[in-house]
């Protein structure tokens, strides 16, 4: 039976990435969050089936994460990450992008837009990681996952609001993902404690996000023990041309509890004409 996380692979620089290639129409880059064993497709893989008669849909796996095959000795930082976008859409031939960022990957979104604002369209930040806040428990035990059954259970239970999400064949994919060889490795390697300085890194200045231009759709789970609900309203703040939606009970997993709503969502805010 085939893996249905292993994509496409283009070269991008020195990273070999992993990437999800669907649909037709306006090209919509998708980054996934952090959590350990997580890959574009376990982050996207309803969202994708959603969406693809609307849009092209692109989703790589970040150097570290997935099946993207990194360097053992390239560093995994922030800019490293921003190079492997840029050279991931190069390489694809697309000028200009939606860009949907989850948790870590809003972030990433963020630092598309900042530093190339020309190939970024609309963004939409879901559970976005980008401002300062004080590092969560739940974000400080879902970066510092040590690979285990019983640990990846308790990760999962802390990103869904609806406890009935996690079951045992979920919990069991998500650890035999963590265990792949050098997985682990590469995500100790990424945000180990103290954990706060990695808020700090991955965060954008105030300055910076409130000269974006993009219309920004923010999305944030308000039963979120992971990303706090305050994140969104400080982007909503900072970003002029954004709207805010939150969902009631919903956790860190906007795009799999509320799934059809957040597409729905997703698909009028990239339709949209203003």
């Amino acid at each position: 039976m085939s893996n249905p996380e292993i994509g496409k692979t283009i070269q991008c620089g020195d990273v070999t990435t992993n990437y999800h290639d669907l649909g037709e129409g306006d090209a919509v880059l998708m980054l996934h969050g952090s959590g350990p064993g997580v890959s574009a497709w376990a982050n996207w893989r309803l969202v994708l089936q959603r969406l693809q008669s609307d849009f092209r849909l692109l989703a790589p796996d970040l150097a570290g994460f997935g099946y993207t095959q990194t360097p053992s000795d390239m560093p995994l930082t922030r800019q490293n990450w921003l190079d492997q976008m840029v050279r991931f859409l190069d390489a694809m031939k697309i000028e200009r992008a939606h860009v949907i960022g989850n948790s870590f990957g809003g972030s990433m979104a963020l630092a598309l837009a900042i530093a190339h604002p020309d190939r970024v369209n609309k963004m939409v930040l879901m559970g976005s990681v980008g401002v300062p806040f004080e590092l969560t428990p739940g974000l400080d035990a879902v970066w510092g996952y040590t690979p285990s059954v019983e640990n990846m259970q308790a990760i999962m239970k802390i990103f869904a609001y609806d406890q009935n999400l996690i079951g045992d064949a979920l919990v069991r994919m998500r650890y035999e993902a963590s265990m792949r060889p050098g997985i682990q490795d590469a995500y100790a390697s990424m945000f180990p404690a103290p954990r706060q300085r990695w808020v700090e890194a991955m965060s954008h200045s105030e300055a910076s996000i409130r000269a974006l231009a993009h219309e920004t759709l923010i999305v944030h789970g308000r039963e979120d023990k992971v990303i706090p609900l305050s994140n969104s309203l400080t982007l909503h703040q900072w970003i002029l041309n954004s709207q805010l939606h939150v969902f009631g009970k919903c956790g860190h997993w906007t795009q799999i509890e509320h799934e059809a709503a957040f597409s729905r969502l997703v698909s009028d805010f990239f339709h949209e004409q203003r």
